[in-house]
């Protein structure tokens, strides 16, 4: 990979298919490429911290973000798209890194005792050391390739703070200076909520995922919720409470300060107004679906990505163990 800036790792879970609400972190992803040495891992075992007692679809979850991933454009020539759990130095650093930390560091993380707690009301243990420790394995997973800087939201700060405790600790206690301490690329995130106004999640059923068909979009934004007060077409609207014009807002931008006079002036109605959300999410859906559908026919051309992806996430990777091992003595 070309020299550039400095080195960026980040990953997701796969855990089935990305919807819109993941497509402007997609999209940073996307520029970074042309700025940084960016490593993307598709982070398998992750998915194991709380779904290790079903893992029957996780080989079909890590091609369904494969499929994802390039048809927004990450580009394998420019950056190494790869599977965690093909690139064993992960689990080696993730061991070494796990010797020097202490339990209350673990203890202390904001998510920690929340999601047990979550977990448990839905009648699930997930009390585990593997659960415990997946703060550890975040920060090998950006300090295997000595990574810079690192793509977050503000609401992953305490987690790169940990990576960056982690890396002091190691550094110090081994006199080194190996370990970056990687700073926080804050970008901006754009909340976009599901069709019923709450967070888009699966688990909801109210997302819109990437590259669904005209036929997908058009039954989801025909469920979006409107204004509850409108009972005619001619009745004055409130735009701000409702889901199809937070879309128009993300989507259909030069549209907007019309929609919202006509829909306050009830000259527009809802159905109308949702038929032409229908047409501009289709228009931005149609390259990312035309180009997934590409991918999708092609699934030894995906293999390939994703195995030539490994072998470039290995060098780095390796390259670290290296000096690692050398800076314990091992």
């Amino acid at each position: 990979m070309t020299e550039k800036k400095g080195n960026i790792f980040s990953g997701m879970r796969p855990t089935g298919r990305l919807h819109l609400g993941h497509y402007s972190v997609l999209e940073n992803w996307r520029k970074l490429q042309d700025e940084y040495n960016c490593y993307y891992g598709i982070v398998d075992w992750h998915a194991l911290t709380t779904a290790f007692e079903d893992t029957t679809k996780i080989k079909d979850n890590i091609r369904e973000m494969a499929l994802d991933w390039l048809s927004v454009g990450l580009d394998p020539e420019k950056s190494a798209i790869f599977v965690q759990s093909s690139v064993k130095e992960h689990s080696e650093l993730y061991l070494q890194l796990s010797m020097i930390t202490p339990v209350s560091w673990l203890e202390r993380v904001p998510t920690y005792k929340e999601q047990i707690n979550q977990f448990s009301k839905a009648g699930k243990d997930i009390s585990t050391h593997g659960f415990m420790g997946y703060p550890v394995l975040m920060a090998a997973d950006i300090l295997i390739y000595q990574a810079t800087v690192v793509p977050v939201g503000e609401d992953q700060l305490p987690h790169l703070e940990f990576c960056r405790e982690i890396a002091r600790r190691f550094n110090h206690m081994f006199q080194t200076d190996i370990l970056p301490e990687p700073q926080a690329l804050l970008g901006e995130i754009k909340l976009l909520p599901g069709i019923d106004n709450r967070k888009m999640s699966k688990s909801y059923n109210n997302e819109i995922v990437l590259g669904a068909s005209q036929a997908d979009i058009k039954n989801k934004v025909n469920q979006m919720v409107t204004d509850p007060a409108r009972v005619k077409k001619d009745d004055p609207g409130h735009p701000d409470i409702c889901a199809v014009y937070t879309y128009h807002k993300f989507y259909n931008k030069a549209e907007v300060p019309q929609i919202e006079a006509d829909c306050r002036d009830g000259c527009i109605g809802c159905v109308a107004c949702k038929n032409r959300l229908v047409a501009k999410l289709d228009e931005f859906m149609s390259p990312i679906r035309e180009k997934r559908e590409f991918f999708a026919a092609k699934p030894g051309l995906v293999d390939e990505v994703l195995a030539e992806g490994s072998k470039k996430a290995h060098i780095k990777a390796a390259e670290t163990m290296n000096l690692i091992r050398e800076a314990i003595h091992i």
